[in-house]
């Protein structure tokens, strides 16, 4: 029998999944959405402010 070695996540970890996850499906490209899962931005608002015809670009610069 072989087994793998898990790394359990964090609590802080799987919020940034989910975070990361949510913001990517908003449309975020990559890095902004890696730059905003990690911060302290409010998830919801990056994903109103994309919804109200803000670029990506310009949402996370309000964000961060």
């Amino acid at each position: 029998m072989t087994q793998t070695t898990a790394y359990p996540q964090t609590e802080r970890e799987k919020v940034e999944s989910w975070r990361l996850h949510v913001l990517v499906e908003a449309g975020y490209p990559l890095e902004l959405a890696e730059r905003l899962a990690h911060s302290e931005a409010d998830l919801h608002r990056a994903v109103e402010l994309v919804t109200s015809g803000c670029t990506h670009q310009t949402a996370a610069e309000i964000l961060l």
